[in-house]
């Protein structure tokens, strides 16, 4: 279960109203994303943050390397003060200003891309018994603020939140496909694998006269065929971003090898569906 589905009674509490208000996920489904950041890199930052902080860097201090401990080539760790804007979401308060660590790359100029007075928001933890300080979540968990991204980290945090949030797709744990009655009609049903064990399904539904459909329910319910989750919606990325791309062997209980076959070209139509999941980070 991720972070932010554990904590979520607290953040509700805690967070802005305006984080959760529809009117914020219909502007951030509206919004284009930030250049260099996907919707899943930022989803990926959020499902693990305790906290989500806009901030403004107020110093930007460079660590020597023989200092930071587990730097990846070609980055540079770097000590940050920074002011607190706003807390996006979070149920620890933290003060109007703090510390932390972030590994950034460098330019041609050996320059980060980030300098004092840029807006960040910033994907943490709290320190233990330390109340200036935060840790990332990832060592380099910092995206540059703009109102297009802050809107759309909001969007998924509400959506996380949300009490019929989509659970976390681990894999693919069956899939079948019954010949309906008459030619060319017939039905696959794959069933997924969640991190918490809740129910998650995909229907594929072929028709004589029209095209086929598909759609995906996140619990008990049959799913909305004809209605598959919109691209860069939390529905989405839980499917595109963690689903494999063929289904594992032994997984398609179909019983004839026609129906086997078309088990198996229902997945691939489903993935090719949902497209890739983009992640620059």
């Amino acid at each position: 279960m991720s972070t932010l589905r554990r904590l979520a009674p607290a953040l509700l509490a805690a967070a802005p109203l305006a984080a959760f208000s529809p009117a914020a996920q219909a502007q951030a489904s509206l919004l284009p994303p930030a250049a260099g950041v996907t919707y899943a890199d930022l989803a990926d930052l959020a499902d693990s943050a305790p906290l989500v902080v806009q901030a403004r860097i107020r110093k930007i201090v460079p660590i020597e390397d023989s200092r930071a401990p587990g730097l990846q080539p070609g980055k540079s760790r770097f000590y940050v003060q920074a002011e607190t804007l706003a807390l996006i979401t979070g149920r620890t308060p933290i003060g109007e200003s703090f510390a932390y660590l972030v590994d950034l790359p460098l330019d041609a100029n050996g320059k980060p891309p980030f300098r004092k007075k840029d807006g960040v928001l910033l994907f943490a933890r709290p320190v233990p018994g330390r109340s200036g300080e935060l840790q990332l979540v990832q060592p380099s968990a910092q995206v540059p603020w703009s109102e297009a991204t802050e809107a759309r980290v909001r969007g998924i945090v509400t959506a996380l939140l949300a009490p019929d949030a989509p659970g976390e797709v681990t894999g693919v744990r069956e899939l079948i496909h019954v010949p309906g009655t008459l030619a060319g009609e017939g039905e696959t049903q794959i069933f997924l694998n969640t991190a918490d064990s809740s129910a998650a399904s995909i229907t594929v539904r072929h028709y004589q006269d029209r095209p086929s459909e598909w759609g995906v329910s996140f619990s008990e319910l049959v799913a909305d065929v004809g209605r598959p989750p919109q691209r860069e919606s939390l529905e989405w990325y839980r499917l595109a971003c963690f689903l494999p791309q063929d289904p594992p062997v032994g997984a398609n209980l179909s019983e004839t090898l026609e129906a086997r076959r078309m088990a198996e070209a229902d997945y691939r139509m489903v993935m090719n569906a949902l497209g890739p999941c983009r992640r620059t980070r």
